[in-house]
């Protein structure tokens, strides 16, 4: 069953882009029902899927279940640094009941909070007829979330772990390093895609898809760009 639901999920959303509805605690987007209207629109400008949860957690992954006909890779977020991002395999089946397709999880071989492997989180998804999305920070992360039996391998978490600097635009180094480590795998482009060019450059490197989130779904960070080409 996962390898039939791996197939059509990979089939959704090869070539395309994924779009990632998330507001911090303090966005005066900040409420589950906003999140699902900002994913509805996401979706009616051509996102074959969306990415949602995050400080808003489970209540936002399920608006957005209920509100979109596209998969939803779901998460959830426990504290701001470390293993944050649905660090625990009870976290990760909390995602997958909420209506998500695929659960997103801290892929780096870091100490999660409850001391398990990453192994025990994908292998809980897995028995549940879910799909993981690993988000890692280096390639030889990727490598081992993928023998671990991820599903998609993303570079979510380059330039955000102490070891990893953060260039000022996308990983594409990344990108090109993981396809070329895991021919077969799904490799997913996300963080600090800021323009369609990026887009395009991440799927010329080999990604299956790619996430932009900020730059589509945050207008506060959209008029900054704008006013910071202004006098004022």
């Amino acid at each position: 069953m996962n390898a039939m639901n791996r197939a059509r999920f990979a089939e959704t959303i090869r070539g395309s882009l994924i779009v990632s509805c998330q507001a911090g605690p303090d966005h005066p987007l900040r409420d589950s029902p906003t999140i699902a209207r900002l994913a509805r629109a996401a979706v009616l400008g051509g996102a074959t899927a969306v990415r949602c949860g995050g400080v808003g957690g489970i209540a936002d992954v399920q608006a957005v279940a209920d509100a979109v006909p596209v998969p939803v890779i779901g998460l959830t977020k426990r504290g701001t640094s470390g293993v944050f991002i649905t660090p625990t395999a009870e976290d990760a089946l909390t995602v997958l009941a909420a209506g998500a397709t695929v659960v997103a999880t801290d892929g780096t071989g870091r100490p999660r909070p409850d001391g398990a492997p990453l192994q025990v989180t994908i292998d809980a998804v897995h028995a549940a007829g879910g799909l993981v999305m690993a988000d890692v920070s280096t390639t030889a992360e990727g490598i081992a979330a993928a023998a671990a039996g991820a599903d998609l391998i993303a570079t979510t978490l380059s330039g955000y772990t102490p070891y990893t600097p953060a260039p000022e635009g996308p990983d594409l180094a990344l990108v090109k390093a993981l396809t070329a480590a895991l021919p077969e795998a799904l490799v997913v482009a996300e963080g600090r895609y800021h323009r369609p060019g990026h887009v395009r450059a991440a799927l010329d490197a080999g990604a299956a898809a790619v996430v932009v989130g900020t730059a589509i779904t945050d207008p506060a960070w959209i008029t900054g760009t704008f006013a910071a080409a202004t006098d004022r």
